[in-house]
């Protein structure tokens, strides 16, 4: 008789194994992030450091490249690998990192979230086409009738992005796209807002009507309401 188990290990796929690189990655962004290589200094030479974490130089190399992808270094040929000062010249892309390093990041995320939120609803409520008012009710639909507390939050963040889309500005879509990619790294710990999907439904459901029938300031006030309720939730659950 076949073994039940081996179609099923067939199919599954090996989760991938933390290599030295992904270890020395994570110590070094670890060491940067905590000051311990402050801002603007230069590493120790290369050997001097490969030695001191116990890597090859190539090992070093490889790191000292994600690194400087992610923007917290950059490397000068002939002078040696110097600290970005990323609070300075980095960009929103570094949020998802700069939060697995430090929840208290979240705090200054929601605070954003809250503005941005407020007036992408303000956009959407003076700009939405037919079309997308008819989205945005089919969307909110959709949380109502989520399965479960992961699927409420997926399809409550659909109801925002596709608010951001009926602003019919570009950057407000990006901004969407980085505040909820910032708060990602944590998302499992923020979903008590959507364990009853009819409650979720319903506290979403002001924004999108007033958006619906075109009341820039009533879109405005629902969304206000809506942003600071969820994150008082979000923020209690993670304190």
């Amino acid at each position: 008789m076949a073994d039940p188990l081996s179609h099923w290990e067939d199919d599954v796929e090996a989760l991938p194994r933390e290599t030295i690189v992904d270890v020395l990655e994570s110590r070094l962004r670890e060491d940067i992030l905590a000051g311990r290589h402050p801002a603007g200094t230069y590493l120790p030479p290369e050997r001097t450091l490969a030695d001191g974490y116990g890597v090859t130089r190539t090992t070093l190399k490889h790191a000292f490249g994600r690194l400087a992808q992610a923007g917290l270094l950059e490397t000068r040929h002939g002078v040696g690998t110097r600290v970005r000062d990323y609070l300075r010249l980095g960009g929103a892309d570094l949020l998802p990192m700069l939060v697995r390093h430090s929840s208290d990041w979240i705090g200054e995320i929601f605070e954003v979230r809250c503005s941005i939120g407020a007036l992408i609803a303000e956009r959407a409520a003076a700009r939405a086409t037919d079309r997308q008012r008819g989205e945005l009710r089919k969307l909110l639909t959709a949380v109502g009738d989520a399965a479960d507390p992961d699927a409420v939050q997926l399809a409550d963040l659909e109801v925002h992005r596709a608010l951001a889309r009926a602003t019919g500005n570009r950057v407000y879509v990006l901004l969407t796209n980085t505040l909820f990619n910032a708060y990602l790294p944590v998302r499992a710990a923020l979903r008590r807002p959507f364990t009853d999907a009819q409650v979720a439904h319903d506290r979403l459901e002001p924004v999108v009507e007033a958006v619906a029938v075109g009341d820039e300031a009533g879109a405005r006030r629902a969304a206000e309401q809506y942003l600071t309720t969820t994150e008082r939730i979000m923020l209690e659950d993670l304190a």
